[in-house]
């Protein structure tokens, strides 16, 4: 007889009710809905957003399906589009400009199902619709940039050396320091060209002024321009998050290209505001000398005196800032929140690079006793986090930021630190929209192949496999269950290769149950017994099995490994279905054959459809 042991009919009991549990959330689809989030770090995401949502959906008579808080924001999904935009404009109107309220999409599953963590698959840009933008890096900006540096570090290293110069000065892409004789120009290009090696130092004679100019080689450039656009991918997925896009592709396209598809977005004007958001720090020196009644008056009006800029502080105060601009978020390494351990108030650690450490160092030496602004410029809007006064020379490259007023505001702000701003300016040069129409038409497309396939594939295992071609074909079913299920646990991306992928992967999983049942009937013609052909054939059968889907789990791999995009997607759910063909193809057809004729002592026949022997 062929019986499990239990364990393993246990087994494929869970394996598939987990499967069935993970795979139902696909089916409810999604309603249209809107996501609040703040618009700044500082605004705070509580349950009293939550009530003022409520509050203004009740006032406005807006019927909505169900109104939530999570990590991510206040969700409230609506029964309809129309719903979904009135309610849309209507949150803007009441909450104001601290927050941003962005359509989406949100699964109608069950709120049980989501607190198991069974979700439905994220679906791509050609199935869900979306946006899709082609972006071009500024790269001169970059070196623009990387030039403007070095004007400061040039002076703080002549100061240093105590070195005279005339002035320090730049011109595009080149950085042009005056001096008034040779002696001074030799000494601080053997400076420079010890510190910065990149560079090429050139020398050249301006009316009575020698002049040594520094610009970048091709090998800086070149590091330059690769760190902008990596800098620049990795502040969008950070921006991006704040769409509740779930999985936005972010990649480089050429050397100076980045391709942003946002699947399910569908307010294409916020996707372009969130992808040239940026926020960064400045660290300046605060003006003392200009504190008289008059002065202070006239910045609470925003009126800065000349070299002066003026910003408000958390409370409300204007505070006067020197122009000149001490380290910028340019300079930054990591950042994470803290604790001061004397006020127990929020606090972010910054750490500093080694030439802003060294920078920093210098800057509180000379200025002890003197006060320091931080400022956080994000959206355009700059304002003073904290002020303190300098008491000693602040060496190391850590800096401490105090003044934040809870713990989420400091991680909020380290988040952004550590994203910075755009390493370069970027512009928009191609823009499309997938309609969810097109998506949705593509889906179905995708699902009936499928269909189509599958029952194919049914009748014609059943008609020429009889009972073995019905438990094949159930086998089958399982197969997809699972794939669907694993992808939707992984909460993987599904595009039109994906699809593709599954009806690949259900041709080549009835590859193993043909081989299983040309098995025992190559048993039965052999003249064994018909519980001796079933043990026989699926034990025989495995090698086989095993080897055509081993190497063809190799190709897999090799298009996961090599291929980008589309290709790679592909390959995943290739893969996936390799795997989860041989569990079914073996374990759960096996487990229902048992259950069929495993407990028939006397077995005469089995329902295998015609053997014909030679």
């Amino acid at each position: 007889m062929n019986r499990y042991p239990m364990w393993k009919n246990i087994l494929v009991a869970i394996v598939i009710l987990i499967g069935l549990l993970y795979t139902i959330p696909n089916f409810f689809g999604e309603s249209p809905a809107v996501q609040i989030t703040p618009a700044k770090s500082t605004t705070k995401l509580d349950s009293a957003l939550l009530g003022q949502v409520e509050a203004i959906f009740k006032q406005e008579k807006i019927a909505y399906d169900s109104v939530y808080l999570d990590e991510r924001g206040v969700k409230a999904s609506f029964a309809n589009t129309d719903t979904q935009i009135k309610a849309k404009d209507l949150l803007e109107t009441g909450l104001g400009k601290n927050y941003t309220v962005a359509l989406n999409l949100l699964s109608r599953s069950p709120s049980w199902l989501r607190s198991i963590g069974a979700k439905p698959m994220y679906l791509g840009l050609d199935l869900r619709g979306g946006v899709h933008f082609l972006m071009q890096v500024d790269m001169k900006a970059a070196l623009n940039k990387a030039a403007e540096r070095f004007v400061g570090d040039f002076r703080i290293a002549l100061r240093k050396e105590r070195i005279s110069y005339v002035g320090v000065t730049r011109e595009g892409e080149v950085v042009k320091i005056n001096f008034n004789n040779e002696a001074e120009l030799v000494k601080a290009k053997a400076i420079i060209s010890k510190e910065y090696p990149n560079l090429t130092l050139t020398e050249s004679t301006s009316g009575e002024e020698k002049v040594l100019a520094a610009s970048l080689n091709l090998v800086e450039q070149k590091t330059i321009q690769d760190f902008a656009i990596k800098q620049n991918i990795q502040t969008l997925h950070n921006r991006i998050n704040e769409l509740g896009v779930a999985e936005p592709i972010i990649q480089q396209q050429g050397a100076d290209r980045v391709v942003v598809q946002l699947p399910g977005v569908q307010d294409t004007a916020k996707a372009k505001e969130i992808l040239g958001r940026t926020a960064t720090l400045e660290i300046r020196l605060v003006d003392e000398e200009k504190t008289d009644a008059a002065t202070m008056e006239k910045a609470e009006q925003g009126q800065a005196p000349l070299g002066d800029d003026v910003f408000k502080d958390r409370d409300g105060r204007a505070i006067l800032v020197k122009k000149s601009v001490v380290l910028t978020g340019d300079y930054i390494t990591d950042a994470g929140p803290g604790v001061d351990s004397q006020s127990g108030r929020s606090t972010v650690n910054v750490a500093l690079d080694a030439r802003g450490a060294r920078i920093f160092k210098e800057v509180t030496r000379e200025n002890v006793g003197k006060r320091m602004a931080i400022l956080l410029i994000e959206k355009g809007s700059t304002e003073v986090i904290t002020a303190p006064t300098i008491n000693e020379e602040i060496g190391g490259g850590r800096v401490q930021i105090s003044g934040m007023a809870n713990t989420q505001e400091a991680t909020d702000i380290s988040l952004l630190l550590r994203a910075g701003a755009l390493a370069a300016p970027m512009d928009i040069i191609e823009e499309r929209t997938v309609g969810p129409s097109m998506g949705e038409a593509n889906i179905k497309r995708g699902i009936h192949s499928t269909l189509w396939g599958f029952a194919a594939i049914a009748v014609m295992m059943m008609f020429y496999y009889m009972i073995f071609g019905a438990v094949s074909v159930l086998a089958l079913a399982i197969n997809l269950l699972l794939l669907v299920a694993i992808l939707s646990m992984l909460q993987a991306t599904l595009t039109l290769p994906g699809l593709a992928a599954i009806a690949l992967a259900l041709g080549m999983a009835i590859d193993a149950n043909v081989l299983i049942n040309e098995r025992i009937r190559e048993e039965l013609r052999n003249g064994n017994t018909p519980q001796a052909s079933i043990h026989a054939g699926y034990e025989r059968a495995w090698d086989t099995i095993l080897d055509s889907n081993v190497t063809t789990l190799i190709a897999g791999l090799a298009l996961f490994m090599f291929g980008t995009g589309p290709i790679k997607g592909f390959a995943v759910v290739h893969v996936l279905g390799i795997l989860t063909s041989m569990f079914s193809a073996v374990l759960v057809s096996r487990a229902i054959v048992n259950m069929i004729y495993g407990y028939r002592r006397k077995l005469t026949k089995l329902s295998i459809g015609q053997i014909y022997k030679a």
